[in-house]
């Protein structure tokens, strides 16, 4: 581990040189190219450093216990405890700061919620879904903002996607991917039976424009009067918009806009998004030696969490943790949940490089 933190740290030193190269400060690509993976270099460099400072204090200390002075000696084996729990707890950080970083971790996301099996009361619990996402990413600092909705009569949604905007954002709700369950009585049911129902969750990486390369000779672009909620355009204007990707047969339609070209901008991120998470799994599949995490793989049909209303309880299934604390998770409060899908995952990893 000393060997790679300092290679690192050398690495780190010749960008630093770089940076102030008046060479490379007029030429911005390459200055922010440089900028950027010093950038993500400093946190791992810094914890090195204060590492390295531990060390040294040790050495020290230890030359302290030869001294006659028995006061010294004291002195010294305290001091040495004190820097051994320092030195233990800053080893556990650079364990983690050289774990392998997900690529996508700080992008955007795109989040896909379907109503599944329980009809109305699914498409409810779909809306109950993005209730807690977006109320999650508000805490969060984040900004939403809706892409396209296909609503049901009494309030929830057959299917809604949304683009959440903020700093790390991926690299906290990719294992939300998955089958939701819910245990509750529906509204709908008059003789007060709990029912099961499910909606699932796909979170796509938002991609850039220059990660997926779409030549516009492949797409088919429908346009259609848009339907449902929306107000006096729909079914009066072509404004929805329908976009095919012919190599891959991904469809995406997108209608919430009055403008024709927003929903097309719209559907053209939703889109950019599918195809770079089906270049992904393509490319991981081909990887067979590739460990999946005990969190989950991500896949859309595996059950992930149960949320139970008579118990006021959530269950995530994978890594077996219940908080009774339904209401408040609901209202966006996902944090004790997040914080324990992203340690197992840590620890799994751990285990790979240990």
């Amino acid at each position: 581990m000393i060997d790679k933190l300092e290679v690192l740290e050398q690495r780190y030193e010749e960008l630093t040189s770089l940076l102030s190269d008046p060479e490379v400060i007029n030429d911005q690509a390459s200055w922010q190219r440089h900028a950027k993976q010093q950038a993500g270099m400093t946190e791992i460099v810094e914890v090195f450093r204060q590492y390295k400072g531990i060390l040294a204090d040790q050495e020290t200390a230890e030359l302290m216990l030869a001294e006659d002075d028995p006061e010294m000696r004291e002195m010294a084996e305290a001091e040495l405890k004190e820097l051994a729990q320092s030195r233990a707890a800053l080893e556990q950080s650079l364990k983690l700061l050289l774990l392998p970083k997900d690529p996508n971790d700080e992008k955007n996301v795109i989040v896909e919620v379907r109503a599944g099996t329980g009809g109305e009361e699914a498409a409810l619990f779909a809306g109950d879904l993005y209730r807690m996402y977006t109320r999650y990413a508000d805490r969060q600092g984040w900004r939403t903002e809706l892409l396209s909705a296909n609503y049901t009569d009494i309030g929830g949604f057959k299917e809604v996607i949304f683009l959440i905007e903020g700093r790390g954002a991926f690299s906290k709700l990719k294992f939300e991917s998955g089958v939701h369950r819910v245990q509750r009585v529906p509204a709908t049911e008059a003789s007060g039976r709990i029912h099961t129902s499910a909606a699932t969750v796909a979170v796509l990486p938002e991609a850039e424009e220059v990660e997926i390369d779409i030549n516009p000779n492949e797409l088919r672009i429908d346009v259609f009067c848009a339907s449902g909620a929306g107000g006096q355009h729909v079914n009066k204007t072509e404004s929805a918009v329908r976009i095919t990707h012919i190599p891959t047969g991904v469809v995406v339609s997108c209608q919430d806009e009055k403008s024709q070209l927003k929903n097309k901008d719209k559907a053209m991120r939703v889109l950019r998004a599918r195809l770079l998470e089906k270049a992904q799994e393509e490319q991981q599949g081909e990887m067979a030696s590739v460990r999946k995490s005990q969190v989950g793989s991500g896949d859309r049909s595996e059950r992930i969490r149960t949320y139970n209303f008579p118990q006021g309880r959530v269950t995530d299934h994978r890594i077996g943790l219940t908080l009774h604390k339904l209401d408040t998770i609901l209202d966006g409060d996902l944090t004790e949940v997040i914080d324990a899908l992203v340690t197992t995952d840590q620890a799994e990893k751990l285990k790979d490089i240990e």
